[in-house]
C-alpha cells in the first residue's frame, strides 16, 4: 500500500490548511492512520491520528485547532489545520499502522509512510 499527500502550502499565521492522504488501496486491519510532522532540526513528532474504531489522539499543542477525519469509502485520512502557528511550519507526513499477525509475532504491525508535504506559516 502507498501513501499520497496534498494539501500542503504557505499560509499567514492565523490561517486554515486541510492536508489529505488517500492510500492505494483499502486496508481492513489496521491498528491507526494519521500524520506526523518533522520541524527543521528537530525530531519527528505525532499530530493526530485515528484508530480503526474511530478514536482520536492529538498533540497537545495542536489541541482545539487541529481535526482528524477519515473517509472509509476513498481510504483517505484528514487533517483540518485552523489557527495555525509558525510554530507548525514543518513537513507533515501521513502515517498508517497495519497489522499483519504472524504465529511469531501475533501482534505484528508494519508502518507505511507517505512522501511528506510541506506546511509553511508565515509571521
Amino acid at each position: 500500500v502507498q501513501l499520497v499527500e496534498s494539501g500542503g502550502g504557505l499560509v499567514q499565521a492565523g490561517g486554515s490548511l486541510r492536508l489529505s492522504c488517500e492510500a492505494s488501496r483499502r486496508v481492513y486491519d489496521f491498528n491507526t492512520m494519521g500524520w506526523y510532522r518533522q520541524a527543521p532540526g528537530k525530531q519527528r513528532e505525532l499530530v493526530a491520528h485515528i484508530t480503526a474504531g474511530g478514536l482520536t489522539n492529538y498533540a497537545d499543542s495542536v489541541k482545539d485547532r487541529f481535526t482528524i477525519s477519515r473517509d472509509s469509502a476513498k481510504n483517505s485520512v484528514y487533517l483540518q489545520m485552523n489557527a495555525l502557528k509558525p510554530e507548525d511550519t514543518a513537513v507533515y507526513y501521513c502515517n498508517l499502522v497495519i497489522k499483519v499477525p504472524t504465529i511469531e509475532r501475533p501482534n505484528n504491525v508494519v508502518e507505511v509512510w507517505g512522501q511528506g508535504t510541506l506546511v509553511t506559516v508565515s509571521r
